[in-house]
């Protein structure tokens, strides 16, 4: 079986990173912060290339893709620390109406009108939702107050865990390299502190933890995809990965700054913010613990290679 992305994928992700690269720079996030957090040329770069429909199906005028795409462009999402609510509106929101099969209004999400505030019980709030304001540790999250009708749909969970733990890669990744890039210029007795063994010890690991939780969240995406019945052990495996990744890379990345990574005048915390985020988005570290303690204890998913590559 061959578990390599497809040159189509690559390629789509590849196109994302570029974009996102040229038109949401550390400089464009200073401005959404001062400014309010959002801007609708953005959002309409995003609609432009397709974003907003890319898990629309083609009857409804979208690209009827995959979520193993979407968890892809996620990644690329987190890397560029996104604003706008794509993730939301588009990877998770958008495919959870279309289970429901609640296809009224998709068209004007493809056309970028419409966007979709998902709300489940687990979460106290709603990303880019109507509703009380709340604080968030992100500065360019939109938070609202949870409704009390909000949904307990298990799929809803899977899917907003999912799309959480592929932007937390993706923002590891970007705080990994910033961090490398920083420890090339900064000079402790007499020399790049990048030079010394200990810090390519620790950069290192945070490489390693990266890029053992990127197949994990794709194995994840698939199996949500699939429908299979292990599906939510899967996804929760993927969060706890994600989220262990992207918390080391930001402690390290702060360490490396020598601890101005915590300032706002250091770039890094834009992305350390975001993983603090969603770290806790769509069940936290203990909630994930729990259900792969339950699945594999309990006996609902027996372990050994027999049944993990069934």
């Amino acid at each position: 079986m061959d578990f390599r992305f497809s040159d189509d994928q690559l390629m789509l992700a590849a196109s994302v990173r570029d974009y996102l690269a040229g038109t949401h720079g550390p400089e464009v996030l200073r401005r959404l912060d001062a400014d309010g957090a959002r801007d609708p040329a953005i959002w309409q770069g995003l609609v432009d290339m397709g974003l907003t429909g890319l898990l629309v199906p083609e009857a409804q005028g979208g690209l009827g893709m995959g979520l193993v795409e979407a968890a892809l462009i996620a990644a690329e999402c987190g890397r560029a620390c996104l604003a706008e609510p794509l993730v939301d509106t588009a990877f998770v929101g958008v495919p959870w109406l279309v289970a429901q099969g609640d296809l009224d209004g998709l068209a004007d999400v493809v056309a970028g009108s419409r966007k979709v505030a998902p709300a489940h019980a687990i979460n106290p709030w709603v990303a880019d939702g109507s509703g009380e304001a709340l604080a968030s540790v992100d500065p360019l999250r939109r938070l609202a107050a949870a409704p009390a009708d909000a949904s307990t749909d298990p799929y809803l969970l899977n899917l907003g865990a999912l799309m959480s733990a592929a932007q937390l890669v993706g923002l590891a990744d970007a705080m990994l390299s910033q961090a490398v890039e920083y420890a090339k210029i900064r000079i402790q007795f007499g020399q790049p502190v990048g030079a010394f063994q200990g810090l390519k010890h620790q950069l290192a690991s945070c490489a390693v933890a990266i890029e053992f939780a990127k197949p994990v969240v794709w194995r994840a995406a698939q199996a949500v995809q699939d429908g299979l019945p292990s599906a939510s052990l899967h996804v929760s495996h993927a969060k706890l990965a994600a989220t262990d990744a992207a918390i080391l890379t930001a402690e390290t990345a702060i360490q490396v700054h020598g601890a101005m990574g915590y300032t706002y005048e250091v770039d890094l915390h834009f992305w350390m913010k975001r993983s603090w985020a969603l770290t806790g988005a769509w069940g936290d570290r203990a909630f994930h613990y729990n259900r792969i303690d339950a699945a594999v204890l309990g006996g609902a998913q027996p372990i050994g290679p027999e049944h993990t590559f069934a």
